[in-house]
């Protein structure tokens, strides 16, 4: 497979649906031999959750079948391509190339699990549309590529967006996951203003994909999140081990995942006819895949010993999976059987085609040393001739690099040139303070030492054909090191980095429960604080019984802030990572939800109040019992009785619910609801300042007699405000104080604090005191 570069995506995705609006998708990435399957209902005529999908997986290609109307007219997702991903090649495939039948068959025969390890036997009825998805993805990949690929080798999953978080397209933008909203207005600057290139400190191309592939679907297995914590904890507490690992893996390449996927692949047998200019480029790329995989290999013994007395159960099984497994060391002697152990990985063009051509050991082949020596002689005497330039056109600094696109050249300093330069050099041309340059001798030379280099790796490619096919014997157990080397690069590089240059104890662990609260004590903003010296830290207890949550204040409040900083440390606990607070316990979320500040969308002919509606919409169809819904400003876009009367009847909705809500409002009316609701809970801290808006229309120079008339209307509204809260507040008031009583009851069940169990009770007792049904009982209770 050829190179495509570092972070560039490399899916290939394979899409299908039918009548019932059931969507397969199979996600295969060129890059890590891996395929993702995923099958579900789509719930939304925009097609929402196939989007969300696309957005996480950014495909190079996307296949499809091809389009045709349902009966109601409603568009397909090969319209929804056309639409939203025009700039990614799109290729129709027939609809017999999604076989179902097939599908499972490959699967069967390519994945390195075994098929009941991943229910295929069980769900195969089940995931009939992504197992169609994936015939027809790996039909087009091997047509299109030229290869086959490896059976036992390919890392699958099945239904992998759903064991996961999922966080829609429009709350990872709104939330500055992965890019910030306003990019274009920093400029240059260097300062993370996402969370994702907050945490971007990896050391692979492969650990960085696993923390955007983190982030935009956390986890929701509770035991592997504390496994990952469990794993932080240790190397915060072990500071040798922390930097022991974080010196081992920069033995690592780089490319270390990429590399190990070429192994599952295996070119088709064409003629020499059809071999062309392409044939010294791929075995180029072998011969630098058995070099990368000779490093990687040399580097796991210094892995083992910093990993031996690990006690963490992440740890612990990478030691067990990895440097114990014995496998390894039978791929690393072949290796030394065919390849000369001076050989290393090099990244200087000339140095890496130089380490290329050696990399078999001498007397192997003797054709392959024929063509070494013509390369040397060749390279020899190019630098004979720079020497010569040197000395007869008296240039002392004339330099000799090299690239792989025009092979040598000349580079001279500007000011060693008097005048002219000689007539031999050509194709002169002017590169900051130096001048680039050839001559008729030089090109000669490069020519044959090219000739010289692309029969060197001819020669290689047919000497580890041999090898390359005993390496995919065990093409399994590097399909597990490259899984390894990502996340121990994810947890090591990544989160314990981030953690240890903050402040002692800024980031703590955070708890999980089934059911228990969503309860932050002195959160803070995980981006802005590292802008921001002087944040000021927040809580937020949601639980059961008060499942929601109104923020109120003044523009330039920080409510906005409030809620994304929730938001954020939501997602930080739930991909493993300690979070920016004094205290967290969080109930696992399933979906996350966000409606936030929106404009005028006119490709979709929708007005910002539509747009509005619309995203209300999706969050009211496919809201679930342990969803996070985070609201700013609902209503606002219409006029003030429309706004109104919609933001109240979407709270009533939702706090019917189980899901935890935020609800960010400038409507005060709105705290009404917790004079009726007993599960709603009102932000506690001093109140806004009275009348703010009129203080801003008076300080924008509206005249005194607008002021005046305005201060008389609002006066006139609160009243009655006041009087109907004090109502609710006599009618409903013995339903709230009950309803508080069994609130912490149920905080009791999730305590496993002996204190913190006392001093709900005794807030408990206090309670049924206050409505006067102990009646002087709380000794014999305490006793």
């Amino acid at each position: 497979m050829e190179d495509d570069g570092g972070e560039r995506s490399s899916f290939v995705i394979g899409l299908i649906e039918n009548r019932a609006k059931e969507v397969g998708v199979a996600a295969f990435d060129l890059r890590s031999a891996s395929l993702h399957l995923s099958q579900y209902i789509e719930t939304t005529s925009s097609y929402q959750n196939t989007r969300t999908l696309l957005h996480f997986y950014d495909p190079m290609v996307i296949i499809v079948s091809p389009n045709k109307l349902a009966p109601d007219g409603r568009v397909g997702v090969s319209e929804l391509v056309d639409r939203f991903y025009a700039t990614v090649k799109k290729v129709v495939m027939p609809r017999g190339c999604y076989d179902d039948t097939k599908g499972a068959v490959l699967i069967k025969n390519l994945a390195a699990k075994e098929p009941s390890a991943l229910g295929l036997d069980t769900y195969y009825k089940q995931y009939y549309l992504c197992l169609a998805a994936a015939a027809a993805s790996i039909k087009w990949i091997e047509a299109e590529k030229g290869v086959i690929v490896t059976n036992h080798s390919l890392l699958v999953t099945f239904n992998g967006s759903f064991d996961h978080m999922n966080i829609d397209a429009t709350s990872v933008q709104n939330l500055e996951i992965i890019e910030p909203l306003h990019s274009t207005l920093w400029g240059t600057s260097n300062k993370k203003r996402s969370l994702f290139h907050m945490l971007k400190t990896t050391k692979t191309f492969g650990g960085t994909r696993l923390l955007r592939a983190n982030l935009l679907q956390p986890l929701k297995d509770i035991e592997t999140i504390n496994g990952r914590l469990d794993c932080l904890d240790e190397l915060m507490s072990n500071e040798q081990l922390f930097f022991g690992l974080s010196q081992v893996l920069r033995k690592f390449p780089k490319e270390t995942d990429r590399v190990l996927c070429h192994f599952c692949f295996k070119p088709k047998k064409v003629t020499n006819e059809l071999l062309g200019v392409d044939s010294s480029k791929k075995s180029q790329m072998l011969v630098s895949s058995i070099i990368l995989l000779k490093t990687t290999l040399d580097a796991l013994p210094l892995l083992s010993k910093v990993l031996k007395d690990a006690k963490s159960i992440v740890l612990a099984n990478i030691y067990k999976s990895i440097c114990e497994n014995e496998k390894y060391a039978l791929i690393r002697k072949r290796i030394g059987e065919v390849i000369d152990e001076d050989v290393l990985h090099a990244r200087v063009p000339f140095v890496a085609r130089t380490q290329q051509c050696f990399a078999v050991k001498a007397g192997v082949d003797g054709l392959l040393d024929i063509a070494r020596r013509s390369f040397c002689d060749t390279s020899e005497a190019i630098h004979n001739l720079a020497n010569k330039y040197r000395e007869d056109f008296k240039l002392p600094n004339l330099k000799l690099p090299y690239n792989n696109r025009h092979g040598f050249y000349f580079s001279i300093p500007h000011k060693d040139i008097q005048g002219k330069l000689p007539s031999q050099f050509i194709q002169v041309m002017k590169h900051g303070n130096n001048i680039r340059c050839s001559t008729l001798e030089l090109a000669s030379l490069n020519v044959r030492n090219k000739s010289a280099a692309a029969e060197c790796y001819l020669r290689t490619e047919v000497c580890l054909e041999a090898l390359v096919d005993s390496i995919r014997e065990d093409v399994s157990v590097l399909t597990l090191l490259a899984e390894a080397l990502c996340l121990l690069d994810m947890l090591v590089n990544s989160f314990a980095h981030a953690i240890s240059s903050k402040p002692a104890d800024s980031y703590t662990r955070p708890e999980f429960t089934d059911n228990g609260p969503l309860a932050i004590d002195a959160g803070r903003h995980p981006i802005l604080e590292n802008i921001h010296s002087d944040f000021v830290p927040n809580n937020i207890f949601l639980s059961e019984a008060s499942n929601m949550v109104i923020v109120m204040g003044p523009n330039m409040s920080g409510k906005s802030t409030y809620l994304q900083q929730i938001c954020l440390i939501v997602i930080l606990a739930q991909i493993g990572c300690y979070v920016p607070a004094h205290f967290s316990t969080l109930r696992v979320v399933d979906r996350m939800f966000t409606r936030m500040g929106s404009l005028d969308n006119l490709e979709s002919n929708s007005s910002t109040f539509m747009t509005e509606m619309k995203e209300t919409a999706f969050i009211m169809q496919n809201v679930s019992q342990r969803s996070l819904i985070v609201m700013d400003e609902l209503g606002r876009a219409t006029s003030s009785s429309d706004g109104f009367a919609i933001a109240w009847s979407c709270c009533e909705y939702l706090l019917s619910l189980k899901a935890y809500i935020i609800f960010a409002t400038h409507m005060e009316n709105l705290a009404e609801l917790a004079t009726i609701y007993p599960n709603f809970q009102l932000k506690d801290g001093p109140r806004n300042i009275p009348h703010y808006g009129l203080l801003l229309a008076e300080v924008a120079g509206l005249p005194n007699s607008v002021i005046e008339t305005a201060r008389s209307i609002t006066s006139r509204i609160t009243k009655n405000d006041v009087k109907r809260m004090e109502i609710n507040y006599l009618q409903y008031h013995p339903i709230q104080m009950a309803y508080h009583v069994v609130q912490r009851l149920i905080c009791m069940r999730y305590s496993s604090q002996a204190f913190v169990v006392k001093n709900i009770f005794l807030i408990f007792l206090s309670d049924l005191e206050g409505q006067g049904k102990l009646q002087g009982h709380k000794v014999k209770f305490l006793q």
